[in-house]
């Protein structure tokens, strides 16, 4: 099952993971990117992005017939 949050992104599987961090960035509320405390978890966050964005890419990449 995919993340909800990254399909939120709405970004294709093409996308290079530059761009899934750069919408993730901008999926996230100013006062939050703001809050210094909150680093870890932004990190967090934008690993389970880019996860989800590799496998979404390897399922796609399966060669079919």
């Amino acid at each position: 099952m995919t993340d909800l949050a990254y399909l939120r992104l709405g970004l294709p599987p093409t996308a290079s993971p530059q761009t899934v961090l750069r919408a993730a960035v901008r999926a996230l509320q100013p006062d939050t990117r703001a809050v210094r405390g909150f680093r870890t978890a932004r990190k967090r966050f934008y690993r389970q992005m880019l996860c989800a964005h590799s496998a979404r890419q390897a399922s796609d990449d399966k060669p079919t017939g």
